[in-house]
């Protein structure tokens, strides 16, 4: 069907490993670590290890993006440029970047995408982005459904947002608290996530109005019911957020947004997925029984009260039922989920903490843990670690296939087979052979063994023999058949048409004529990129220059509202007296201060 908008889903790898597992539960793309200057400094790859994802993920066209999505020294700016060389001769498809100096290098024609990084939340920032020669931006997590439909009604840019996994509690590039206080960039790809750490929230006078709360950590996103408002709103690519996660979590999560969005094409036809093959499961795909702090669609529907994580800044996982009898060593639960020995179990303590134990053994609804915590009747239980699913996902719990049409005809000089697949690719081989008359037909037998596809990435969807009259020995059709699937992986890969992009100088206007340290330039050629554009003042990034008095954080989550003290959405004001600070349990201590108009907290050190 021509005109249909190809969607991509977006997974994330922290190895090859993770990658080869994105492609084959279902990824459309997959977005890797380069050697260096990657936003996750502990998820690097080799050139050798991104190539081969690359070869692998192109048979399926599945695009690779490589992340270079730190702000660069001056003396690293060379070795960028070598490192995104090398990247494009290894078959990378496109470049994901914060740091507007990498415009300014000599490019090969790989195409780039802008980082979250870059603060993208306007229509002009998007638009000055696009224009400046990127393809596709990657918008921040904050945005509203009507947000991001205004953007994309202001330029036609590709447009990617998460969908799923950890957030950030300020807007991505606009956090220096790690930098502040342990001279670890975010923007280096180094944070030290201050914002999962306990914190005592006092008031101007010193009262405690909450103690050793996680009060700046979020729970994990999850917009799978969402992706039809997201894709209706212009988003064509949905990214999954965990390149520091393992394999179970990218296959479990990659297959999960598979089957919705495989689903939703059923009934909405003019969306298609972006790249090639089916994914068979081994197992029911579901998302919390991978790493999740509790559940958020975010902002995307608007304000609302239930995207923190207070008690914990670990993973619960999937609520299971609540304590109904306890007895000696060992207690029972009223739930509809069934255990197994070797779960892991959790809970919030009377303390406000999170415990956790492991089960040993289970008697139907009776659960004996190997070590008996102290618990209290109704207390609600979670399983964060599901034994058997964790052992169905370390198996090979997917397929992905590629559909084929497989015709065995008869010629002249024997037999030839061809076979056409999905994406129109065809291949035909002919076997020279004498030819024997069948005492009885043949055409189920070899249909049969034409079927017969194995660990090949093809499965047959439609098999004519017009051959059934004549003998083929087994053999001789199994040779035949492999060949023929040889030579058609090589004319895939040989089909496969990277994008390029040619980049050229671009004199277009900022929106803004003066930068703070908040644009993060950190090099020359990134001052001379924005100077070409229009801006006359551009103060050093913060990693270079400690700004005096700067915000360290910029949230969208705000603790007048999580306390029911906003005065704009809850007509309430607090009972304390401000400014708020924050004290961290090591003794950093941070004011607050509250954006009202533009609905922003910020965090300050003092």
């Amino acid at each position: 069907m021509t005109g249909r908008r190809k969607i991509e889903l977006l997974a994330p790898a922290r190895d090859l490993e993770c990658g080869i597992a994105a492609v084959d539960h279902g990824a459309d793309a997959v977005y890797i670590g380069a050697p260096k200057f990657g936003a996750r400094s502990a998820a690097a790859n080799t050139i050798g290890d991104i190539a081969a994802l690359v070869e692998y993920a192109h048979l399926y066209n599945v695009r690779i993006y490589a992340a270079i999505n730190t702000i660069l020294k001056e003396e690293e700016l060379d070795e960028a440029g070598t490192l995104i060389r090398e990247l494009y001769q290894a078959g990378v498809d496109a470049l994901i970047i914060q740091d507007m100096g990498i415009l300014e290098l000599d490019l090969p024609p790989i195409p780039l995408h802008a980082s979250t990084q870059t603060n993208n939340r306007t229509p002009e920032q998007v638009k000055f982005l696009a224009d400046a020669g990127l393809k596709q931006v990657v918008l921040a997590r904050e945005l509203s459904l009507s947000e991001i439909r205004r953007i994309h009604e202001a330029t036609p840019v590709s447009l990617e947002v998460f969908v799923h996994g950890a957030l950030c509690v300020s807007y991505s590039g606009q956090c220096y608290i790690s930098q502040a206080c342990f001279g670890r960039s975010a923007n280096r790809g180094e944070c030290a996530q201050c914002c999962r750490l306990p914190f005592t929230l006092l008031d101007a006078e010193g009262t405690v109005i909450a103690k050793d709360k996680h009060l700046l950590s979020l729970k994990d996103l999850n917009r799978s019911e969402e992706l039809e408002l997201l894709l209706d709103a212009g988003v064509s690519s949905l990214k999954i957020e965990g390149r520091l996660k393992d394999a179970a979590y990218v296959k479990n999560v990659t297959a999960a947004y598979r089957r919705k969005l495989d689903a939703l094409f059923v009934c909405r036809p003019e969306y298609a997925a972006a790249s090639s093959g089916k994914c068979r499961y081994a197992f029911t795909p579901q998302l919390d029984k991978s790493f999740s702090r509790g559940f958020t669609s975010y902002f995307l529907k608007g304000r609302n009260a239930g995207i923190h994580s207070f008690d914990t800044p670990k993973s619960l996982g999937e609520e299971m039922g609540r304590i109904k009898e306890i007895r000696g060593r060992s207690f029972t639960v009223a739930g509809v989920k069934p255990f197994n020995p070797g779960d892991g179990v959790c809970f919030i303590n009377e303390q406000g903490c999170l415990q956790g134990f492991r089960i040993n053994r289970v008697e139907e609804n009776r659960l004996y843990p190997q070590e008996m915590p102290r618990l209290k009747p109704n207390t609600i239980l979670y399983r964060n670690f599901d034994q058997e699913f964790e052992r169905a996902l370390s198996r090979k719990p997917a397929e992905r296939k590629i559909g084929l049409s497989v015709c065995l005809a008869g010629n002249d000089a024997g037999f030839s087979l061809t076979l056409t697949d999905e994406d129109g690719n065809t291949v035909t081989l002919t076997q020279p052979c004498g030819k024997e008359r069948a005492q009885t037909p043949q055409t189920d037998y070899i249909k049969t063994q034409l079927a017969k596809l194995g660990n090949t990435p093809f499965e047959a969807k439609q098999i004519v023999a017009l051959t059934g009259h004549w003998f083929l020995p087994a053999s001789a059709l199994a040779a035949l058949r492999r060949k023929a699937v040889e030579k058609l992986i090589e004319v895939r890969k040989n089909a496969y048409r990277r994008e390029t992009a040619t980049h050229k100088p671009t004199t277009h206007s900022y929106p803004q004529t003066t930068l703070t340290y908040l644009a993060n330039v950190a090099n020359s050629k990134a001052a001379s990129f924005y100077r070409r554009h229009g801006v006359n003042r551009i103060e050093q990034a913060y990693e270079n220059e400690k700004t005096a008095g700067a915000a360290l954080m910029f949230c969208k989550h705000c603790l007048k509202y999580s306390m029911g003290w906003c005065a704009v959405h809850q007509n309430a004001h607090p009972p304390y007296r401000e400014p708020f600070y924050l004290l961290a349990a090591g003794g950093g201590r941070f004011r607050l201060s509250f954006d009202c108009k533009n609905c922003l907290m910020k965090v300050y050190a003092e």
